[in-house]
């Protein structure tokens, strides 16, 4: 056991010295033969990144705005729970529909 140790340490060891400073050419330099090994340019690197998440964009999107109400109308429609703003907007929009 003690000889897998020594191997395991003197190896670590040659493998901290080989990275314990940059090479000696600075950045890595390629030698132009294997494509697989160029490193990336930053602009390939940029176009690699997907960006995911978060809620796609709306055809439509809706627009914020602050609404002063009379504290019944708000009572009311709070008072139906979840999805109270959504209520107050289909309201609006059939009075908007009835008044064309």
């Amino acid at each position: 056991m003690n000889g897998l140790k020594t191997n395991l340490s003197e190896q670590r060891q040659r493998i901290l010295a080989a990275t314990a400073g940059p090479p000696k050419e600075g950045d890595y330099v390629w030698d132009g033969q294997d494509e697989n090994d160029r490193p990336l340019t930053k602009k390939e690197m940029r176009a690699g990144i997907k960006r995911v998440g978060g809620r796609p964009r709306s055809a439509n999107p809706k627009k914020s705005t602050t609404l002063r109400l009379d504290p019944e109308v708000l009572d009311f429609f709070k008072a139906h729970g979840k999805g109270w703003q959504s209520k107050i907007n289909e309201v609006l929009q059939d009075y908007v529909a009835s008044a064309k």
